[in-house]
């Protein structure tokens, strides 16, 4: 092989899918503001009059549930990949359920504490709950949205793991796997903060 050959072959792969760079620019958007809104939360509390609760258990629940539909998205990409379309197919699905699962969790949550007398008016601490745990739902929405879209890719073209899907189902995955760390994060931050 000729050393431009392989120059262009090791630049080739060193390059970075500009969907792929797209994806983390926007991660790393994400993280500032809510590492912004976690640090005001630390300075709020630190300032007094802060309301103690306890957080209700359907926010446990959705942390498992989320874990567990990254599990199963993971292993629909890999049977993708390795030209298991039944169960590429079917975790897929699953995912999806899971996903919606977790959102329906996070809203009984929500009520339980509004029930409880937290709510975004009567407290700085309720008020940062219901914005933390909000805005990363809305970040699960989008995922959601994502989800129905491969899931519809999956039903309706023809089995072919082409590159272009592999990139596509790849930008899915790493997107999940971005808001199920980003959950954990904030919910551990809840609990010990």
């Amino acid at each position: 092989m000729s050393d431009l050959a392989l120059k262009n072959t090791s630049t080739k792969r060193q390059r970075i899918h500009p969907q792929v760079f797209a994806l983390w620019v926007a991660f790393g958007s994400i993280i500032m503001m809510f590492i912004a809104l976690t640090s005001a939360y630390i300075v709020k509390q630190a300032a007094g009059n802060w309301l103690e609760f306890i957080i209700p258990n359907a926010f446990y629940i959705s942390t498992a549930v989320i874990l567990i539909s990254s599990v199963t998205l993971h292993i629909s990409y890999s049977s993708f990949k390795k030209g298991n379309g039944m169960l590429y197919k079917s975790l897929l699905v699953v995912t999806l359920i899971l996903a919606c699962v977790f959102l329906v969790l996070q809203y009984q949550g929500w009520m339980v504490l509004f029930n409880g007398g937290v709510d975004m008016k009567g407290n700085p601490s309720g008020a940062f709950f219901y914005l933390l745990t909000g805005l990363h739902a809305a970040h699960i929405v989008g995922g959601i949205a994502a989800l129905i879209v491969a899931v519809l890719h999956a039903f309706t073209l023809p089995y072919k793991p082409t590159e272009k899907r592999r990139v596509r189902f790849s930008l899915v995955l790493q997107y999940w796997h971005f808001v199920d760390i980003l959950w954990i994060y904030l919910f551990t931050f809840l609990l010990f903060i």
